[in-house]
């Protein structure tokens, strides 16, 4: 069927008055901005520069006209949000420019930044909500976009360093992986927790003009306070606690989101440091080997740890329940007080760290003993290692035997034609000296056999009973008949099988080497016993239930949990199919990779979700799996336009090798397993591509079908919707897209998300 297309901008109704423009030259500082004819964005290093330059008497001032608005900065924002990074030896994408040129002028950008002209509004659009339910979702469109990441960049430079070192997200490499690794090395001892969870509610008036006076205790910027504002009021930027939205790529979710709300806790945060600092000063930290070795007793501090995953709160208790209660009551009545938020009371409660399980982003936290996270090798694997070793002992038998027989062959060859050309001629002639080279090779062979020989107590003690035992020359009354030169060659002969052959003191050293082996292992027992007995680490896993239960939602099981097709996904082409599969397994799979149960997850991708892509390849061609199996193979291989083999799919090999990674925020699967896309034919010329400041016009127009709208399931009900799962605003269902095949590829494999395209840019069908 052919559809026409046309492209549909919905400007919001409303439009923000700008202040009257300000004269430059009467707000700037003594700093002098840079030309604006500047085309070259700027490196981390000038930027902090830049940035600093602004900070005078305890403040930052006019960064909106002096540095937001230079174009080599706005430049820079545009090269963030462009996907994928292609760059040359300059560090700039080659014709980057040029697409942001036929876009909009970044000069024109910056004069309107510095007199305050720009409009926010205009740059907004409003898009309805399907079947008039709930209200219209508001996207800025690319150039606002580029503002909005320009004042992320300058943010962040400004408060970076002024945020605690417990406060992760929205941060260069302090994400969600990174707090798992700092609450499994070190958090020791936790008895009690709780963490804070908010009721569902937007950032209104009152909170974005708090957020605003926190700005400007470090920030003396009218018109920078005065943008953000508009952003809040236009709805191009929204912060909402206690929803699933926050770092998962969705496109209601601004990239000033996650500072903002950093900036907006900062005061939280510290007053929470000074406590831990505080309790820190009560109780100092003393070397534990001491008192065990003298009085048989062991120290366990009062500490407090927190960590905050930009409005998820974990707070960690290694004392009485009566402190955390205190510590409970005052971070309630903190949050609600001074920073006016409305705290869920039902969610906010004090668990047993040892007896109950915590939700932390999306991960499960239990207090265990060490060696549930290292256990002890079981029966079964010791038997294993066991095996291996005999395994290993008789190949290297093999290997020394078959090394003799290989030397032995040579040495006759040697010999022999050493043999014949003395035999043929007076004498050994060759052109070359070889003579060292022969005595070197036998010199070589000699000693390897003498150190084997020496290695082996039992051919030792075999040779030394030999040489010894039922020898006459022992005798007296045969020695006295003897010439004494012939004696005394005996008795020098005797020696020398004393001193190397007798393996007495090889036994003993072997037998201590077994003995501190054997020390070694209670030593290491008796200390593992006595960290279980007195140490408590926390333990990461995912949430097997939920993920069995979003696996069973979305389609990819039955009620019995066996894989089954998805038919929505059978008008995809093979490859997208296998690529949406892919995407799903490999996000999932980086986001628990820090797990304790993470081969649980690798289950669900490696059986679950691969025979599901299977089933579906049969269904949509009308085979059996056999068949689909047979010719896709079971890594789901597919051949390129060229011919080219490709896997898109984790073969099994590559999710064995998976595992724990650091300093990583990677995206939940959330978007992914909530989004298809389903290619449209038209016959309307090419648009561009939706992705930011792509000029490819190869597209292929792409409709949004998102999960809850097909299940006509509403996200906001937990009964039948997965807890903790977050959706993609309904209002961009139906909505069609044309993008191009890198991008597309970029998508479904999980590379980029929503918040890496132009969502403004949508066409509508007729």
């Amino acid at each position: 069927m052919l559809i026409n297309l046309r492209r549909r901008i919905t400007i919001l109704p409303f439009h923000t008055n700008p202040s009257p423009s300000i004269p430059l030259n009467l707000i700037s500082t003594s700093k002098q901005i840079p030309r604006s004819d500047s085309t070259n964005p700027l490196s981390e290093s000038q930027l902090k520069s830049i940035v600093l330059s602004q900070y005078s008497h305890g403040k930052f001032t006019n960064l909106l006209q002096n540095v937001v608005a230079l174009p080599a900065l706005l430049l820079t924002a545009c090269q963030n949000l462009t996907t994928p990074k292609i760059q040359n030896g300059n560090g700039l994408s080659p014709s980057l420019l040029d697409s942001v040129s036929k876009r909009f002028s970044i000069h024109e950008m910056g004069r309107q930044l510095c007199e305050n002209r720009f409009d926010v509004g205009a740059c907004s659009v409003a898009v309805a909500a399907q079947r008039n339910r709930g209200e219209s979702l508001v996207l800025p469109n690319l150039k606002l976009k580029v503002l909005i990441e320009a004042i992320r960049m300058v943010l962040g430079i400004v408060y970076d360093e002024r945020f605690v070192t417990f406060s992760y997200g929205g941060r260069v490499n302090m994400g969600r992986h990174t707090a798992i690794r700092y609450l499994k090395n070190s958090v020791e001892n936790p008895s009690w927790w709780f963490s804070v969870g908010f009721n569902r509610e937007k950032f209104d008036q009152r909170n974005v003009n708090k957020l605003c006076l926190f700005m400007q205790e470090k920030i003396d910027d009218e018109i920078l306070i005065d943008v953000i504002k508009k952003l809040f009021e236009c709805g191009a930027v929204r912060i909402e606690l206690g929803s699933c939205c926050f770092g998962r790529g969705f496109p209601q979710e601004s990239g000033l989101s996650s500072i903002l709300m950093n900036i907006y806790f900062n005061g939280f945060d510290k007053e929470i440091q000074e406590m831990r600092l505080k309790k820190n000063q009560e109780h100092p930290k003393f070397d534990s080997t001491e008192f065990v070795s003298k009085h048989d007793v062991f120290f366990k501090p009062v500490k407090i740890y927190a960590v905050r995953y930009l409005d998820e709160i974990l707070i960690i208790t290694s004392g009485s329940k009566v402190l955390t209660m205190d510590l409970k009551n005052w971070v309630v009545k903190y949050l609600e007080g001074t920073l006016e938020l409305k705290v869920d009371g039902l969610k906010t409660a004090i668990h047993s760290a040892v007896s109950e399980k915590i939700d932390f982003m999306g991960m499960e936290l239990q207090a265990v003993p060490p060696s549930v996270l290292n256990p002890p090798m079981s029966e079964k694997a010791i038997r294993a290692r066991k095996k291996y070793l005999r395994q290993k002992e008789v190949r290297a038998l093999e290997l020394r035997n078959a090394r003799e027989r290989n030397r032995k062959k040579l040495g006759l060859k040697i010999m022999s034609h050493v043999y014949k050309k003395l035999k043929r001629s007076s004498g050994f002639k060759s052109e070359h000296l070889i003579e060292n080279e022969v005595m070197e090779i036998f010199r070589t062979w000699g000693g390897e056999t003498v150190q084997e020989f020496l290695g082996s107590l039992e051919e030792r003690w075999e040779w030394y009973h030999s040489l010894l035992a039922g020898d006459f020359l022992s005798l007296r009354h045969i020695r006295d008949q003897l010439p004494q030169e012939l004696v005394d060659a005996y008795d020098n002969f005797q020696g020398q099988v004393h001193k190397h052959l007798n393996p007495v003191k090889a036994r003993r050293a072997l037998e201590e080497k077994e003995r501190r082996a054997k020390e070694e292992e209670e030593q290491k027992y008796a200390k593992a016993t006595v960290e279980d007995l007195a140490k408590l680490c926390v333990k990461a896993d995912a949430p097997i239930e939920l993920i069995r239960k979003m696996v069973r939602l979305i389609g990819f099981t039955n009620h019995m949990g066996r894989p089954q097709p998805i038919n929505l996904l059978t008008a995809l082409e093979d490859a997208d199919i296998i690529k949406w599969y892919a995407g799903i397994g490999r996000r999932w799979l980086e986001f628990y990779c820090c797990c304790h149960n993470f081969k649980m997850v690798k289950t669900v991708v490696t059986y679950h979700m691969r025979f599901s892509c299977i089933l579906t390849l049969a269904e949509k061609h009308e085979s059996t799996k056999r068949e689909a199996m047979k010719h896709y193979t079971k890594d789901l291989k597919v051949f390129d336009l060229d011919g080219n083999e490709e896997v898109h799919f984790p073969t099994e090999r590559d999710v064995k090798m998976m595992g724990d990674k650091n300093l990583s925020d990677p995206k939940p699967v959330d978007g992914a397993l909530s989004l298809a896309l389903i290619r449209l034919a038209s016959d309307e010329p090419p648009y561009s591509c939706v992705a930011h400041f792509c000029d490819r016009t190869d597209t292929i127009v792409y409709r949004v079908r998102l999960l809850q709208n097909h299940l006509n399931v509403n996200p906001m009900d937990e009964k039948k919707w997965v807890p903790g799962m977050g959706a993609i605003n309904e209002s961009l269902n139906l909505k069609c897209f044309p993008v191009c095949p890198d991008h597309i590829h970029d998508l479904y494999m999980g590379r980029i998300t929503f918040q890496d395209i132009d969502c403004t840019s949508f066409v509508e069908v007729d």
